[in-house]
């Protein structure tokens, strides 16, 4: 899919050049009003100065005027063809735009009664018609050599074989390898631009499938213990009030928990879920081939503390994966308390059993800022020794 979006467009400019496939984005007409056709005009006519100079020969060889009426409307029509060729190319299937720049050369030898052999001059417009065309590579070359080619021999009929022969051809072939450059340079860009442009709208669709999955896990587990619970309320209310008000109370707290998780998964960028931080350690350790013993609700948790809860996990497993080593990793959450736990090495300057403060003796910028974020909303994060045997990360909310 990147690589047909990124053949849709010729960049830089705003010039278009359409898939390099038998189906063509816009047919030849379309493209001839396109954006990008009215730009390549405003340059191209800027070189038909050039063409201009040929007129004086034109009128001088003509016999009468009516004569040199003719030559001088092929001279226009040989310069529309050219300004026309190459969004026409732009229109064709890639090995086939050469097919505009090879008309105009035809469409050249109209002005052979005129100027002989002395047509080589206007073959420039030909080599430029080829080099803008985006050809592959290895055709735009044997194109541009081929049409060096015959204006050398072209001089030869005219000249005579001298060094002033190879002029001609040199300023074909490296004008129109310059303008190939200049073709390719601005194609590469545009299609890096629509590149990002499509990443840009599949990093959108990655972030709605993950709050789409954050909200299924969210509320997948609450709403059924909601449902549950709502219908024992029901069955108690005349048999037995105050467990019935109990769990209506439990209901309650339970929708208020989802709201709070639901509300920091859409934010996405202010806050952090507890339940997407879970979901999102799953992964993340499942890749690094740590095996992950993880609560399968977040329930226990007050919904006041389950923001900070879900920085507790995020930061504990990023340790765990860049630091520990670890092949097991644990998860718990309690009431009052969220802990992470590995069998890895731990971090250096970890006290082995005495639970001490973790801002003050292990760990680094991630802990640190970790502490300050625990202490400002009045908990504690002390780092120890694990019962698996490396490091344990424990909060106290």
């Amino acid at each position: 899919m990147l690589v047909t979006v990124a053949r849709d467009e010729f960049g830089g400019p705003g010039w278009e050049i359409p898939p390099g496939s038998a189906a063509s984005a816009r047919s030849p007409i379309a493209m001839l009003r396109s954006r990008g056709a009215v730009r390549w005009y405003a340059g191209a006519a800027l070189s038909l100065i050039w063409l201009v100079t040929v007129v004086p020969d034109i009128v001088a060889a003509a016999s009468g005027p009516l004569g040199g009426a003719l030559a001088i409307s092929l001279v226009v029509l040989f310069a529309v063809a050219f300004l026309a060729a190459t969004p026409m190319s732009w229109a064709l299937p890639r090995r086939s735009r050469a097919l505009p720049a090879l008309g105009l050369f035809a469409l050249s030898f109209a002005l052979f009664p005129w100027l002989g052999w002395g047509i080589r001059g206007v073959w420039t417009y030909v080599g430029v018609t080829i080099g803008m065309a985006v050809l592959p590579l290895r055709l735009t070359w044997i194109l541009l050599l081929a049409l060096g080619g015959v204006a050398a021999l072209a001089g030869a009929q005219l000249e005579g074989w001298t060094e002033d022969v190879l002029w001609v051809p040199a300023i074909i072939v490296s004008i129109s390898a310059m303008m190939a450059a200049f073709a390719r340079n601005i194609a590469a860009m545009n299609a890096l631009r629509a590149t990002r442009d499509q990443m840009a709208e599949m990093a959108v669709e990655r972030e709605r499938s993950r709050v789409a999955r954050d909200l299924h896990d969210i509320l997948g587990h609450s709403l059924t213990v909601i449902t549950v619970k709502t219908e024992l309320a029901g069955r108690l209310i005349d048999v037995d009030p105050g467990r019935a008000r109990a769990e209506i109370a439990e209901v309650e707290a339970l929708a208020r928990g989802a709201l709070v998780d639901v509300r920091a998964t859409v934010a996405g960028y202010r806050g952090v879920s507890v339940a997407g931080e879970l979901a999102a350690a799953r992964v993340a350790l499942d890749a690094a081939g740590i095996d992950a013993a993880l609560p399968g609700s977040t329930e226990a948790l007050p919904a006041a503390t389950r923001e900070l809860a879900g920085w507790v996990v995020r930061e504990g497993v990023t340790n765990v994966i860049r630091h520990a080593h670890a092949t097991r990793c644990r998860i718990e959450l309690t009431p009052r308390t969220v802990s992470v736990e590995d069998d890895g090495v731990g971090l250096s300057g970890a006290d082995s059993g005495s639970g001490r403060d973790a801002g003050a003796d292990a760990g680094g910028a991630g802990l640190i800022g970790l502490r300050e974020r625990v202490e400002s909303a009045g908990g504690r994060l002390t780092v120890g020794r694990s019962e698996l045997g490396g490091l344990r990360l424990k909060v106290t909310l």
